[in-house]
C-alpha cells in the first residue's frame, strides 16, 4: 500500500478503536453473564411440579382473571408460554401502552392455574445488566448510541485487518516475539487474538447494532403492515368487552397447524392494533422458534382477520437477537461465546496498552510500511 493509504487506514483504526473501546469493554463485561441469562434465570426460578404432563391446559381467560386479581386496576397486555408449556405468564399494566419497565407479571401453572412465586422480569441483577448492556438506562437514545459503537467496532476490526493482514502472512501464525520488547509482544498478542476472534467479533458487533434498532423497526412494521388492517376500524373506539382469548388462540392454532403460540398481544399494545388479538405463532425447533407468524383475531367477534407475513427486516431482527448471545446451539455454543468474549476483552485491553505506549503517527506508519515490505516488526 502507498504511505498515504497506510496512514489513512491507521488513523481510521486508531480513532474508531479509541472511541468505542470503553463502551465495548462495558458491553463485553455485561454481556458475559447475559450469555447465560437463561441458565441463571432457571436457577432463580421456583420449582414447579408437573406430575401430569398430559393434564389439560386451564382456560386462558381464567388465567388472565387470576393475574388481574393479583394486580387490581391493571389491564392485560400480553400472555405467553414457556418453551415446555408448563407455565403461563401474564403481563399487566395500568394502561394499554405501559412500557416494559413498568409492567407487572404473574406466573401461573398452565394446568392448575396456581400462582407460581417468581421475580419480576424487570427487576434484579440480570435486568440491571441487560439495561446497562442495551441502552444505558436512557431508552432509545442509549440504544442508538450503543448501535453506533457496534458499527465503529466493526470498522475498527476491518481496518485492523487491512493494516496487519499482509504483515501477519509473513510470520508463522501465533508468533509472539517476546525477546525484543514488551510493546512488541503486546502488539503480536493483540494481532493474533484479534484474528482469532475476527469472525465472531464482526457477527456479534453487527447483530448488536441491528438489535439496537429493534424499536424503530417494530414501529415501522406496526405503522405499515398493521396500519393496513387498523384502517378498516377507523373511527371505532377500542373495544372494552373482548371475545374469548381461549377461543382466539384455538382459532390461531387451527390457522397455523404446524406452529405453536408463543405469546398473545392484547388490543392497544401496539403489536396488533386497537381491535385485534395478535396471536404470535412460532416454530417447533431452536431455529424456527424465532420465526414468528402473527395471526390477527378480531377482539370483538373472535374471527380470523389476517395472517400477515413479517417483512424481511423483521425476520433479520428476530434471527439476529439470539445469535448475538449464542442462543442457537445450547450450552456448548454459549461456552464458546463466553470464551470469545473473554478473548475480545483481552484484545481491547491490549489495544489500550499499545495506545498508551504509542509513538508518533508518522513513526507508526513507517513501522507498518516497513513490516509490510520486510515482514519485520510493526
Amino acid at each position: 500500500m502507498q504511505r498515504t493509504t497506510i496512514k489513512a487506514w491507521f488513523l481510521i483504526h486508531k480513532w474508531t478503536s479509541l472511541i468505542c473501546t470503553a463502551f465495548l469493554l462495558l458491553l463485553c463485561l455485561t454481556g458475559l453473564p447475559l450469555i447465560f441469562a437463561e441458565e441463571i434465570d432457571h436457577l432463580s426460578e421456583p420449582h414447579v411440579e408437573h406430575p401430569q404432563d398430559t393434564a389439560p391446559a386451564r382456560n386462558l381467560d381464567d388465567q388472565v382473571n387470576t393475574a388481574l386479581a393479583q394486580y387490581p386496576g391493571n389491564v392485560p397486555l400480553f400472555i405467553g408460554w414457556d418453551w415446555e408449556g408448563h407455565t403461563v405468564y401474564v403481563n399487566t399494566g395500568e394502561r394499554v401502552d405501559t412500557p416494559p419497565p413498568q409492567m407487572k407479571t404473574a406466573l401461573l401453572h398452565a394446568s392448575s392455574g396456581d400462582v407460581v412465586p417468581a421475580p419480576q422480569f424487570n427487576e434484579g441483577v440480570m435486568y440491571f445488566l441487560l439495561r446497562l448492556h442495551t441502552d444505558l438506562f436512557v431508552g432509545l437514545p442509549g440504544l442508538l448510541f450503543m448501535g453506533a459503537m457496534g458499527l465503529l467496532f466493526a470498522v475498527a476490526i476491518i481496518s485492523g485487518l487491512v493494516l496487519y493482514g499482509p504483515f501477519m502472512r509473513r510470520q508463522r501464525f501465533g508468533t509472539l516475539r517476546t525477546g525484543r520488547s514488551r510493546r512488541l509482544a503486546w502488539l503480536d498478542l493483540h494481532n493474533v487474538i484479534g484474528v482469532v476472534t475476527l469472525g465472531w467479533a464482526l457477527v456479534v458487533g453487527l447483530t448488536g447494532a441491528i438489535n439496537t434498532i429493534a424499536k424503530p423497526l417494530e414501529t415501522a412494521w406496526q405503522s405499515q403492515q398493521l396500519g393496513e388492517f387498523a384502517a378498516r376500524y377507523a373511527g371505532q373506539p377500542r373495544p372494552t368487552t373482548l371475545a374469548s382469548l381461549d377461543a382466539a388462540v384455538a382459532t390461531a392454532r387451527a390457522a397455523e397447524p404446524g406452529m405453536r403460540p408463543a405469546f398473545v398481544s392484547f388490543p392497544g399494545t401496539g403489536y396488533s392494533g386497537d381491535h385485534h388479538y395478535g396471536v404470535f405463532m412460532q416454530g417447533n425447533t431452536p431455529l424456527t422458534e424465532r420465526m414468528y407468524r402473527p395471526v390477527l383475531i378480531d377482539a370483538v367477534t373472535g374471527e380470523l382477520t389476517a395472517r400477515p407475513q413479517l417483512p424481511v427486516y423483521m425476520t433479520v431482527l428476530l434471527l439476529s437477537q439470539p445469535l448475538h448471545f449464542g442462543n442457537y446451539g445450547g450450552l456448548p455454543l454459549k461456552i464458546l461465546w463466553a470464551i470469545l468474549d473473554l478473548l475480545t476483552i483481552l484484545v481491547l485491553i491490549s489495544g489500550l496498552y499499545l495506545w498508551f505506549k504509542r509513538g508518533s503517527t508518522e513513526a507508526r506508519v513507517t513501522e507498518i510500511e516497513r513490516a509490510e515490505k520486510t515482514g519485520g516488526a510493526a
